[in-house]
């Protein structure tokens, strides 16, 4: 899924990393002949691609950035007092990050990732939800669920 850069940083070990829009890091190298990126070597070239698209598997693959933190949690539903919204295609705001988390029951969670994202989520676990990208969740009988909302 195409995320826009919003900055760049250098790792620990000096490699230049891009701050993307849904809030990973995507690591950015211009190592001919096998990639070649030589604007990430120089302050302009760096500069010049902010705001520029980039494909960002973990996204994708619905996958955490790791140093979030939650900012506001949802009261806790049922099948029958979760809001009618969450049942139609709807999208978490840019910069935030979703988490699903089923305490009993179990719930269908669809995401319009590449690929399509299509998961049965049961008790104790969760599911991530990238920000801007239209899911739908529909519970799968009696279910005990609530939504983390996360940030940098």
């Amino acid at each position: 899924m195409q995320r826009s850069i919003t900055g760049f940083d250098q790792d620990d070990a000096g490699e230049w990393v891009a701050r993307l829009s849904c809030l990973h890091g995507q690591h950015v190298r211009h190592q001919p002949p096998f990639r070649l990126a030589p604007w990430v070597l120089e302050e302009a070239g760096r500069a010049a691609r902010v705001g520029a698209a980039l494909d960002c598997p973990l996204c994708d693959r619905a996958e955490l950035p790791a140093d979030l933190r939650v900012v506001r949690t949802t009261a806790l539903w049922d099948e029958r007092t979760m809001p009618a919204g969450l049942r139609r295609s709807h999208r978490v705001a840019a910069g935030v990050w979703g988490r699903l988390r089923v305490r009993e029951g179990e719930l269908r969670f669809r995401a319009r990732t590449h690929p399509p994202l299509d998961a049965v989520v049961g008790p104790g676990a969760e599911q991530a939800i990238p920000p801007e990208v239209e899911h739908e969740v529909e519970p799968l009988g009696e279910v005990a669920f609530l939504i983390e909302f996360l940030r940098r």
